[in-house]
């Protein structure tokens, strides 16, 4: 059965030549030229993964990814920009639910490569951990919850992988080309940049003080691991 994308940008060409070679690649793909028919179609388009432009008219990625997960669409996103150097942009995205962030211009087999390895993060972790707490924080890694004391937090999907990595092996140290290989599943074009992004993240919904946090340790020219 073919997976269904669902391809939001507003420039004509790209949208028509990517959405024919990912077609060509074998995926159903959808499309749509602007933020707000972007969000419906992703509402009620039951997409495999969604790809959306940063910068569009009527609402921007940013809006697309919050509104979608504030009605409970966890269909992974990536999302394209063309500022490479606004990393503000990049922490929102990726905070506001993304699972992946793109700088333009960049190659069709890169975005293929990306979106394989998207829709190959089901795979089970090396240990089947359903449950897990430490300090405050109490996982369930079945059922996708969270909580830091008495309140419930928001953890992506990736998020919720690249905490049970780092769980599952315990104060040992992990560099970032293997967490990307094994949450990611990048084979190719590795960003080691966005694991950094999502631990600074983890960092600000776990840790009491995440600029000195008590459980994601940074290694220095090593990784990080985590420390109960």
């Amino acid at each position: 059965m073919k997976k269904k994308l669902l391809f939001i940008e507003d420039d004509r060409v790209l949208r028509e030549t990517t959405a024919a070679f990912l077609e060509s690649e074998g995926f159903e793909v959808k499309t749509a030229e602007d933020g707000r028919a972007g969000f419906e179609l992703g509402c009620r388009y039951k997409a495999d993964l969604i790809v959306t432009d940063l910068m569009l008219p009527g609402l921007n990625g940013l809006e697309i990814c919050g509104k979608l997960r504030e009605k409970g669409v966890d269909t992974p996103i990536i999302m394209l920009t063309g500022r490479k150097k606004d990393e503000i942009d990049k922490v929102m995205g990726l905070d506001l639910g993304a699972d992946d962030y793109m700088t333009k211009p960049f190659g069709q087999r890169e975005l293929l490569a990306r979106i394989r390895a998207v829709l190959r993060r089901g795979r089970p972790a090396p240990k089947d951990i359903e449950e897990y707490a430490f300090g405050d924080v109490a996982l369930n890694f079945k059922k996708k919850t969270a909580t830091k004391g008495r309140k419930e937090i928001y953890l992506t999907a990736r998020e919720y992988d690249l905490l049970k990595l780092l769980i599952v092996h315990e104060s040992e140290v992990i560099n970032r080309e293997t967490i990307l290989n094994k949450v990611w599943g990048y084979e190719k074009f590795p960003t080691t940049r966005t694991v950094d992004t999502f631990i600074h993240n983890l960092r600000k919904k776990i840790e009491k003080d995440p600029a000195a946090p008590r459980y994601l340790l940074t290694i220095p020219w090593a990784g990080y691991k985590f420390q109960k």
